[in-house]
């Protein structure tokens, strides 16, 4: 499967923290395209399905040789009668902006993969998905490795899915993915970035060795890589000083380079053999565009040994 050096994350387009219009998600997606993105990444979790839907819709008139489709099993969507809003993500106090008309329910199961993957055909308006991630099984690892996955490779084996593997923000559980079954991909999330490698004594080297394909994700930690003036968060909650302290220091070596913080961070996971695409959550036409501007600029190669001096 050929992956472009960048994907979109469209979990934003879900109407992550805050709530987006149709035609600014629309925007988004047009812009990642127009920069030569072709990899685009969703979840059932995203905005209880919206994230699905919108990118469906964007990329309905774009040939579909010509793209790659990243979703998720493991959340179904069950209707829930309660109206309330919908306020379950990464922490309590965080979540998706969109009216509580359905509700998550854990199901790793392999009637519950199929189901979620033929409605996540359905709200994407495809017969087919490109990858398929078995999405946060942290705390599920049974279920998963013996009946959600099979279950993907059953799907894999009849062309309903291309490629099959598992994303999460830790590493150890993706290893163990890696070991154990035939997976094609793992989308590792926080876990290869500037601010914390720990992904890579075990896991990157596993997948090479295996001939698995790595996504990066969440390279901006959150945030705090996100300007070159760190503030903000650190994996979802607010940055300790010391980590805050030596995120300012990497901008000061990255501009003494002519690098800005951010445009090393999206660089640094594709050094690594291991990783074939670098997935981006970005809301706004003006933050694809801002990004992959900053990704075409090449970076010296003296700024790595200056910014990641050997432990």
């Amino acid at each position: 499967m050929n992956l472009t050096r960048h994907g979109f994350g469209a979990a934003p387009i879900g109407n992550l923290f805050s709530a987006l219009t149709d035609e600014e998600a629309f925007a988004a997606v047009d812009a990642a395209w127009d920069s030569g993105i072709r990899l685009f990444d969703t979840a059932p979790h995203y905005g209880l399905g919206l994230s699905e839907r919108r990118l469906g819709a964007a990329l309905r008139e774009r040939p579909r040789e010509e793209f790659v489709v990243s979703t998720k099993v493991g959340r179904l969507l069950v209707p829930n009668s309660d109206g309330s809003r919908d306020d379950h993500a990464f922490r309590d106090d965080q979540g998706f902006d969109v009216p509580a008309t359905h509700k998550r329910v854990w199901d790793f199961s392999r009637d519950g993969v199929r189901r979620s993957l033929e409605e996540s055909m359905e709200r994407l308006g495809l017969d087919t998905i490109d990858i398929a991630l078995i999405h946060d099984p942290d705390d599920h690892w049974k279920e998963a490795v013996s009946e959600a996955y099979p279950a993907l490779a059953e799907l894999r084996d009849q062309g309903v899915v291309k490629a099959i593997g598992a994303g999460m923000n830790q590493w150890q559980m993706l290893a163990d993915f890696v070991r154990e079954t035939d997976i094609d991909v793992v989308l590792l999330a926080g876990r290869y970035t500037l601010l914390d490698q720990s992904g890579a004594a075990e896991l990157l080297p596993l997948c090479v060795e295996r001939g698995v394909s790595v996504l990066a994700g969440g390279v901006f930690n959150s945030g705090l890589l996100a300007t070159h003036d760190p503030s903000g968060t650190f994996n979802y909650a607010p940055a300790p000083p010391e980590l805050l302290e030596r995120a300012r220091e990497m901008a000061r070596v990255c501009e003494r380079h002519g690098v800005t913080l951010p445009q090393a961070a999206m660089a640094f996971p594709l050094r690594h053999p291991a990783v074939k695409s670098v997935v981006i959550g970005m809301r706004s036409a003006a933050e694809v565009e801002q990004n992959m501007t900053l990704a075409a600029h090449p970076i010296p190669d003296a700024l790595w040994p200056d910014l990641l001096p050997p432990a």
